[in-house]
């Protein structure tokens, strides 16, 4: 499928009301290019009095129509706003194809942890004994393992169940069911399996995740031990050892209590997807819930929290 992606430059104060325009017309999301920088270093980057907010249209009969609607909707709308110029919107051809594949080159195999090894399908390996490999083609779903916030999750899991770290000490079996909240491609959920998980299962609201997330769990040999689907957390039944949960620290806070109640007593709660700014909102939000803060654990601007529940 062809997609037409539309550039509106605009000045910064008028953004929101293009931005919402452009998503009620096109029925998606927009993306904003809202920085300047002239260097490699991040401290030259400074706001730009000027923006560009892009939308994506199928490159159909439509489309012509759509964007004489845009031009309109400037010109009519720009003048209100100091320093606008009008700029005809920018119009550029797209595949489908192109997102979903023009990324690979950048996508390399990583290790991460002690043993853990996250392979382009593409890409060709040569393992060290007692790697474990996860073959991953992430598709058009978030997580290819590179990520702080997942790979402090990866970091987290390999402890958890080769006992390191916090676990050295910890007596009993190692875990066997885990449930990893937003799964995106699964990567997760596979490392359980690799790592001895017996029944793993992955939710994610996005239905192409899901089925991105499908066929990495078959390409590593796991679909008989992990389960995928679009359940709603507050619709899961059952416990489990480990609950892995990489989202955004407002969900997090938002998702306690049912994130808890599907932890089995002494299991393990993983949370990422915390700006470390954030932490001690999240810390406020999992207080006084029957669990108790294990470790945390950061890299880059991003934090990692580790639970155990008490009861």
């Amino acid at each position: 499928m062809v997609w037409a992606e539309v550039s509106c430059t605009v000045p910064a104060a008028m953004v929101d009301e293009v931005a919402e325009f452009l998503i009620e017309l096109s029925g998606s999301g927009v993306s904003i290019d809202n920085l300047f920088l002239d260097t490699f270093s991040l401290d030259t980057v400074r706001e730009s009095d000027r923006k560009t907010v892009k939308a994506y249209l199928p490159a159909d009969a439509d489309l012509t129509a759509k964007i004489d609607t845009i031009t309109a909707f400037l010109a009519k709308h720009g003048p209100a706003f100091p320093d606008f110029t009008f700029l005809q919107p920018a119009i550029s051809l797209l595949r489908e194809e192109d997102w979903a594949n023009n990324w690979k080159q950048y996508f390399k195999p990583a290790r991460i942890g002690k043993r853990l090894v996250i392979k382009p399908t593409w890409e060709s390996f040569n393992p060290d004994p007692g790697d474990l490999i996860i073959e991953l083609d992430p598709g058009m779903a978030f997580g290819t393992g590179t990520h702080a916030t997942t790979r402090l999750c990866l970091e987290a899991l390999e402890q958890i169940f080769f006992r390191e770290g916090t676990w050295t000490n910890r007596q009993g079996p190692i875990p066997a069911t885990v449930l990893d909240v937003g799964t995106g491609s699964g990567i997760l959920a596979i490392a359980a399996a690799k790592m001895g998980g017996d029944r793993i299962v992955g939710l994610d609201i996005d239905p192409r995740a899901v089925e991105v997330a499908g066929e990495n769990v078959r390409q590593n040999g796991a679909a008989d031990r992990v389960e995928l689907g679009t359940t709603p957390l507050t619709e899961m039944k059952g416990q489990f050892d480990v609950v892995l949960a990489n989202i955004l620290a407002e969900e997090l806070v938002r998702l306690a209590t049912p994130l808890i109640d599907r932890l089995g007593p002494g299991g393990t709660l993983v949370l990422s997807g915390i700006l470390t700014e954030r932490e001690d909102f999240v810390r406020t939000g999992f207080a006084d819930h029957g669990v108790t803060l294990l470790t945390t654990t950061r890299h880059a601007e991003w934090s990692c929290l580790c639970y155990r529940r008490d009861t």
